[in-house]
């Protein structure tokens, strides 16, 4: 398979003029323009959050080009220190847009009723009126909005009917079609403005202040004066304001708010804690790691709202569509007038079946059915500790056929435990004894992240034991360390560490070492040889091994993801066969690929996507990085303390969770279930319609009534997704 390397793509957001309510209406014709220009590869214009989002190449354009194309569209850019549009900006204008169509409505039942009882002709007119003006306030700005960027949309549509219903003396008809249209668009604004809210209500879990220790007296300080290093205090019941270590005390902290864990995790000294969680019990010192914007559940709000921006494959080819349908129907609109009337029909009754017609073929049901059902997911899956970067991800998660798993860290504990420390026997060294060598393998252990060496440091410590400082510090992916200490050099390995990276050395006790790898591994146990070189001459002083012990709920999980149709499941590990196997059998995987650097690692998911299409790849975040990249769809778990994870997966578990690799799953599927149903309601409600008023004709009140009730069911049937749990 030849791969080819994309070019390294930019983002920016250009904050706009906002415009209220229906001047959304226009962002269709801005993005088209936008996407027009060399270089851009996607556009999210929205006039009702005040913002452009472009993602570009570099090499085809700049900021400043794109700029001055929003620019030259006519949409005014805020100056950087303008306030951007906020929470309760929106949700006034939400209460505008409420108040706009209960006035209609007033209006329309006004006029109505003064005609059936033939009361003053002026307040029927007046009523009539008052539903017009109100009614298609938002609707006649949308319009001419999209007109200015020489395009047509659906606001248009419904003026011209409403125009048109009046123009031939059915004022009722023509006013609830502006009621019923104006009701949807707010209930749309409301259910997607809710599934927003859905995650921005973490903003709430965060304090704005924190008791900082200073000279050894508590001050209170704002959250965005903290700075890194310094020590607070979180009491029981406090929520804790900031990221940071535990240094002093011991308590539980209830993360659900960021990790979805429904049980309090304990917390002592050396802890990680995480801002916007909530301090059960014991009172806690903690040390500042990250400043406020940097926090974990910071970078998950910007992530979803990011998320949300990326519009889902079916949100962008309905886009794209629009325009011509829209087009379509008013061509279908001017033939139902037309040609009747050059076939001798009379005018009022073609015009109004015209008009009718005009109404049920509109495509408003359709275009909000998909960011309905995704927005929504992307909340849902927020709420629970689940961060999907992209509409785009929700979708590709109900395909997934096949998952790879690494192991340490994902289907294991990750808390490896040094359980074997042995000195050879034959060893040069005699006088070495089991505390030595752990000692010196500490030393070069100390400068490695591996969890192997984290081990073996843990377990030097245990012992008190004195470590000497290493220098000259190696590591060789996949396969061991080196290190001088005390003027020699000391290796630490697995066996193809000593037959590649030393295969060309005669090193003494090697196959009485590689043996003992041997034995131990059949045990179930990662082992590694510890060397020393010296004169140029290699001897093997003795080997460590070592266990990790399988998450209690990854066979459970396993059997989720079987009973969701995932067909092959994969382990991918660097560690040695047997042990990989054993681990294999336990939790009931189909496939192991053992001792593999990470560049197989990469090859491997390559092979599996070529074999089974969507593959998923599980992963901590940090060694997987490739991998995840490479997958149709990567999933780094634990990312709420993990930059890796966070920049590189396309879903992101900010708890270690595996239960919540299921729920992806899951939630990719019921999201997919709603789409197809949305579309369903929208397209049948269409096709039902024009296939009556084509045959026998309806009521333009019926057809509104049609169209409009589409409209507000796909939306509350996409919102139901909020309250999914999987």
């Amino acid at each position: 398979m030849t791969v080819t390397e994309s070019p390294p793509l930019s983002t920016c957001t250009v904050q706009i003029e906002r415009r209220g309510g229906r001047g959304e209406a226009g962002a269709r014709a801005l993005e088209r323009h936008l996407r027009d220009i060399p270089g851009v590869h996607d556009v999210d214009v929205s006039f009702r959050t005040g913002s452009v989002r472009i993602t570009y190449d570099e090499s085809g354009t700049s900021e400043e080009q794109l700029r001055g194309a929003v620019q030259d569209r006519g949409v005014s850019i805020q100056d950087e220190g303008d306030t951007a549009p906020d929470e309760v900006t929106t949700r006034s204008e939400l209460r505008r847009e409420a108040v706009f169509v209960g006035l209609t409505l007033l209006g329309m039942v006004t006029g109505l009723a003064t005609g059936w009882l033939d009361g003053p002709s002026l307040m029927m007119w007046a009523g009539y009126s008052v539903a017009y003006v109100f009614g298609g306030w938002y609707g006649l700005k949308g319009a001419i909005e999209t007109l200015r960027h020489r395009a047509v949309d659906i606001d248009l549509l419904m003026i011209v009917a409403a125009v048109g219903a009046l123009s031939i003396g059915a004022p009722f008809e023509g006013a609830m079609l502006l009621f019923l249209f104006s009701l949807s668009n707010t209930l749309q604004h409301y259910a997607i403005g809710r599934s927003r809210r859905a995650i921005e209500s973490l903003v709430e879990m965060r304090p704005d202040e924190a008791q900082v220790l200073r000279d050894g007296e508590e001050i209170t300080v704002p959250i965005d004066e903290v700075a890194v290093g310094d020590v607070f205090v979180v009491r029981p019941g406090d929520k804790i304001p900031l990221d940071g270590i535990v240094t002093s005390g011991e308590g539980t902290v209830d993360q659900a708010s960021l990790t979805g864990e429904s049980v309090p995790v304990p917390k002592e000294s050396g802890d990680e804690v995480f801002g916007g969680t909530i301090n059960e019990s014991g009172s806690l010192e903690i040390e500042v790691t990250r400043r406020a914007h940097e926090s974990a559940i910071s970078r998950l709000i910007t992530m979803v709202e990011e998320a949300q921006s990326e519009k889902a494959p079916t949100q962008r080819l309905i886009d794209r569509l629009e325009q011509p349908y829209v087009l379509g129907v008013f061509a279908l609109t001017i033939a139902a007038i037309g040609i009747p009337l050059a076939l001798g029909s009379e005018f009022t009754g073609t015009f109004y079946r015209a008009m009718t017609l005009m109404v049920a073929a509109s495509p408003c049901a359709v275009i909000i059915s998909t960011p309905a059902a995704v927005l929504s997911a992307i909340a849902s899956g927020g709420r629970q500790g689940v961060l999907f970067k992209g509409g785009e991800h929700v979708e590709t998660a109900a395909r997934i056929d096949a998952v790879a798993f690494d192991k340490t860290g994902t289907l294991t504990q990750g808390d490896t435990e040094l359980t074997d420390v042995s000195v050879r026997d034959e060893s040069s060294d005699q006088t070495l004894s089991e505390d030595e060598l752990l000692s010196i393998a500490a030393a070069v252990q100390a400068r490695s992240e591996h969890h192997l060496a984290r081990a073996t440091v843990r377990a030097a410590q245990a012992r008190s034991l004195d470590v000497a400082d290493a220098e000259r510090f190696q590591s060789v992916a996949g396969k061991g360390v080196k290190a001088d200490i005390d003027g020699t050099t000391t290796h630490i390995g697995n066996r193809s560490y000593f037959q590649t990276v030393l295969g060309d050395a005669a090193i003494d006790g090697l196959e009485p070492g590689l043996d003992r790898l041997q034995t131990l591994e059949a045990e179930g146990k990662t082992s590694v040889l510890v060397a020393r070189e010296r004169h140029g001459e290699v001897s093997v002083l003795g080997w460590l091994a070592f266990t990790d012990t399988v998450r209690p709920d990854a066979a459970e999980m396993i059997a989720d993801l079987r009973s969701l149709g995932v067909e092959h499941i994969v382990m991918l590990t660097g560690d040695n066969e047997r042990v990989a196997q054993r681990i294999a059998d336990e939790v009931g995987i189909d496939e192991v690929q053992a001792e593999l650097l990470p560049e197989e690692k990469v090859a491997t998911i390559e092979e599996l996507v070529e074999g089974h299409e969507n593959v998923a790849m599980v992963g901590d975040g940090v060694n997987d990085a490739p991998a995840l990249a490479t997958a149709t769809l990567g999933i780094a778990m634990g990312g709420a303390g993990t930059d890796v994870a966070l920049d590189t997966a396309d879903v992101v578990l900010m708890g270690d969770d595996l239960s919540k690799i299921p729920y992806v799953l899951s939630l990719g599927r019921k999201t997919r279930r709603t789409l197809t149903i949305n579309l369903a309601i929208a397209f049948g409600a269409i096709a039902l319609m024009v296939g009556t008023i084509l045959l026998r004709g309806i009521p333009l009140p019926l057809a509104v009534i049609g169209h409009e009730g589409s409209t507000v069911l796909v939306s509350l049937n996409g919102l139901r997704l909020l309250g999914f749990r999987g």
